[in-house]
């Protein structure tokens, strides 16, 4: 398998570096500089454009309808599934490696900003992506079990220069998200999205493995499973939200729109790398 050409410092990829390292004035500014001239007007743009909902209904209603929609796959995902040789399977899940081994880390900042009854349903799926305490079960030791049966390094270091823009968008928007989105409501329309919509994205990589021999492509098949019920307590997230706070409904969703788009470029970009490398 050839490696993924080097990215070099690109903004978003020094934007993760920053996100994960002690902050100073000088990181924090450039932090501020590189999402002014990124997300921001992204997220901007998007409200724009988007159809103000008025309800929390209305906003349970577009998500069905968007999930619905994404149901049905895209080619790159068939291809993926039934046509893959283990070594592209192998350069996508390098390519989400940063992701994986770092799973749900980046959500954490979000919970000072929750009310309270709010907080607890967000913590009962972050106990979940982190093992229930118990190392063999958090789904960062299951990506970095499948990493070694792949021939992979499990060193986060060893894909920094290796992992692309579209994917660093995807982990970088979190950071954003959680801690200097103006309104708490895109994140909590991000990662209902997320945790709503894995069951049905991972089905690929979950056959995938299944199909090439993978013994542990349990980290997709974790996620089929528990992140059905994650999806259940977003909902109760929001809804305790709303309750204490009120809600825009419209940031909801466009969160959501936003995480969409992000994490279905990164996936189609990847898929497309890891054929051009074959």
């Amino acid at each position: 398998m050839r490696t993924q050409p080097a990215h070099g410092d690109s903004d978003l990829k020094r934007l993760f570096i920053h996100n994960r390292a002690l902050h100073d004035v000088r990181t924090l500014a450039e932090i501020e500089r590189i999402e002014r001239a990124w997300i921001v007007p992204r997220v901007a743009e998007l409200e724009e454009r988007t159809p103000p909902l008025a309800s929390r209904a209305q906003w349970k209603e577009a998500l069905d309808g968007l999930l619905e929609k994404e149901s049905a796959g895209t080619p790159a995902g068939h291809w993926l599934a039934e046509e893959a040789t283990r070594d592209q399977l192998a350069y996508v899940v390098a390519e989400f490696a940063p992701d994986g081994l770092t799973e749900a880390q980046n959500f954490f900042p979000a919970i000072p900003r929750l009310p309270i009854r709010s907080q607890m349903a967000v913590m009962r799926v972050l106990i979940d992506e982190f093992g229930c305490g118990n190392l063999q079960q958090a789904h960062s030791q299951l990506y970095a079990d499948l990493l070694a049966e792949l021939g992979l390094p499990a060193d986060l270091d060893a894909y920094l220069d290796r992992t692309g823009d579209e994917t660093y968008a995807f982990l970088d928007v979190f950071y954003w998200l959680t801690q200097r989105a103006p309104h708490v409501e895109y994140f909590l329309g991000a990662l209902a999205y997320l945790e709503a919509s894995i069951p049905s994205a991972f089905t690929v990589q979950a056959r995938a493995c299944e199909r090439l021999g993978v013994t542990h492509g349990r980290y997709y098949t974790e996620h089929l499973h528990i992140d059905t019920f994650h999806r259940t307590e977003m909902q109760v997230a929001i809804r305790e939200y709303e309750a204490a706070h009120g809600l825009d409904p419209t940031r909801l969703w466009v969160g959501a729109l936003l995480l969409s788009d992000l994490i279905g470029t990164a996936f189609e970009t990847a898929v497309a790398r890891a054929r051009e490398a074959a």
